[in-house]
């Protein structure tokens, strides 16, 4: 049975004493969005641990502003590509050499509420990561990604028209994979996917870690819509957060400029011909052929038009119509969809909340509440799984997963608070 303590047991199980890791074996370290949900969970019940998850995070910090998708503080050898492999990164601490979606501001703003202390605490490192991503990541007024993990959707079919333009060079050093150890397979993406993850990583280490490099000239750019809407919604956060701290008008003007490019950027992802926001390969101008549940995060960025916001929500309504459990990862009309495999469209607790919370903002209450509750039907019957098969409601991938917990407590609070109002 679900209940309030399972779910803080499961966080409990997951805390290694200051962060907490997503779900032990398969991820035994401190993951970058996966700790900014975690967070949201535990404030719910400890505020004081929940803002040792943020403060964790942000130590792992790059002087230039970037907080690393996987902050390694030990080298666990089931666990890779792993800190030997990333090879000397220029944190404090070692690390991956991408970023991950910037969903922190975010967070802060919402478990900080009337606490300016804290906000003060973590204002400045969040205004650098942001700046980093729109100095670091920006390709003619659109912020990209170099690799398919810094966009947290990793085997997305997405990100296929840029896989298929690289080649693996015949002196890639061998690995040997650790995830297929502790999940099948067939929830995970393939060899040959891998060997290109390994490519790109390559790269970067042969630049020293040189971001502007890695985006100008690495063998993988593309425009992804959940680092797009994602940094778009957490700049109009951290906005907020700057104005009520009162910070000087050139850092105000700094971030509203952020916001209005990313307003206009969000048409370069508008795909006409499939009627939704998707990924596009930066170099060839390709647009990806397909609805993933990233597409509706417009409603959570408050961004596009109208007209691309009603062609957005029928989608999500064509799409309840054919799964039994809202949103799946990829569109299950689409011939590449795989219901357990990862990315390729198992639902996702994380972006069911972000999609969940932006319906609701912007008026389409019923639809939020369509995708609040099925993720909640599928917690209840199958526990608390990394991600979920749409069509039966499984639990996919790993198991007494961390974020899971956390969105499902956060949706507990604010009933029961909405009960004592």
């Amino acid at each position: 049975m679900v209940t309030i303590q399972s779910a803080i047991d499961v966080l409990t199980q997951n805390d290694r004493g200051g962060f907490t890791i997503p779900t032990a074996g398969l991820y035994p370290y401190q993951w970058n969005w996966d700790s900014a949900f975690v967070a949201l969970g535990l404030a719910t019940y400890d505020m004081d641990r929940a803002w040792s998850e943020v403060t964790s995070l942000i130590t792992g910090q790059w002087p230039d502003g970037m907080i690393p998708s996987i902050i390694f503080r030990s080298d666990d050898p089931d666990y890779f590509p792993g800190p030997s492999r990333w090879g000397k990164t220029p944190g404090p601490i070692p690390s991956t050499g991408v970023s991950q979606p910037p969903v922190l501001a975010t967070i802060v703003r919402a478990i900080t509420k009337g606490d300016a202390v804290r906000r003060a605490a973590v204002f400045d490192a969040l205004f650098a990561w942001h700046r980093w991503f729109h100095d670091a990541r920006s390709v003619d007024g659109i912020v990209c990604t170099v690799h398919p993990w810094e966009t947290g959707r990793d085997n997305c079919p997405e990100w296929n028209i840029g896989l298929d333009l690289m080649e693996v060079p015949p002196d890639l050093a061998p690995y040997r994979r650790m995830d297929n150890k502790h999940v099948d397979p067939s929830f995970r993406p393939t060899q040959d996917q891998y060997d290109k993850y390994l490519t790109i990583m390559a790269f970067g280490a042969s630049v020293g870690w040189d971001q502007r490099r890695l985006t100008d000239e690495g063998p993988f750019l593309m425009a992804d819509p959940n680092i797009h809407f994602v940094l778009l919604r957490a700049d109009q956060d951290l906005l907020a957060m700057a104005q009520g701290l009162g910070k000087p008008q050139a850092v105000l003007d700094q971030i509203e400029g952020w916001i209005a490019n990313g307003h206009a950027a969000s048409e370069y992802l508008w795909n006409n011909e499939v009627g939704a926001f998707t990924a596009r390969e930066v170099r060839t101008g390709r647009f990806s052929n397909g609805f993933s549940n990233c597409s509706a995060l417009c409603f959570y960025a408050n961004s596009g038009t109208v007209e691309q916001r009603s062609r957005t929500l029928a989608h999500l309504e064509r799409i309840d119509k054919t799964v039994d459990y809202m949103l799946p990862s990829w569109d299950p009309d689409a011939t590449d969809f795989e219901a357990q495999r990862y990315w390729c469209g198992p639902l996702w607790p994380q972006m069911n909340y972000m999609t969940a919370l932006g319906l609701d903002e912007q008026g389409a209450p019923k639809m939020a509440s369509k995708i609040r509750g099925d993720l909640c039907r599928t917690i209840e019957k199958s526990g608390f799984w990394e991600c979920f098969n749409p069509l039966t409601g499984e639990g996919c991938v790993g198991e007494k997963f961390s974020w899971t917990a956390a969105v499902w407590l956060s949706w507990q609070h604010e009933i029961r608070m909405k009960g004592a109002a």
